[in-house]
């Protein structure tokens, strides 16, 4: 199951891409925003990033206008891996080489029909490992060093 929020400029893409989701049949939890008017972006990105690193569930989705707040937000929770993409070569290899367990989007750079091959590309690639498990194991060094 996905965790998928958004602030409220990410809001008409997060429906869109909970749209695709339906018609793919993965199951997600919305956690917000529920509409466009403004609301702030950390709060969101928390709440998802919470969801996933407790292991309530195993990926989120988060969106804002850019992408890139809500996935520096995220970034703050030890054990998130939030991906900002507009690409699907950095969607699948945000997969197969660091092992995101958060995909982040812009809905004011990207539309839905790229959303949806970008949600695509992220959830049907598999982490590698080997090399790439290392790199993450010295990413969770860092931040054991770095929490309190």
């Amino acid at each position: 199951m996905i965790a998928i929020g958004s602030d409220h400029g990410g809001y008409e893409l997060k429906e869109a891409i909970k749209k695709h989701l339906d018609e793919k049949g993965i199951e997600y939890k919305d956690f917000g925003t529920f509409s466009e008017e403004s609301v702030d972006y950390p709060d969101y990105a928390l709440k998802v990033a919470e969801a996933v690193a407790s292991g309530q569930f195993e990926k989120g989705i988060l969106l804002c206008g850019t992408g890139v707040g809500i996935s520096i937000a995220a970034n703050k929770v030890p054990g998130i891996r939030a991906a900002h993409v507009s690409d699907a070569f950095s969607a699948r290899y945000s997969k197969e080489h660091n092992n995101a367990n958060v995909l982040c989007m812009g809905g004011r750079v990207v539309g839905p029909g790229l959303a949806a091959i970008l949600v695509d590309e992220w959830l049907n690639a598999e982490f590698q490992g080997g090399r790439h498990q290392k790199r993450l194991d010295k990413i969770t060094e860092i931040e054991k060093k770095y929490s309190r």
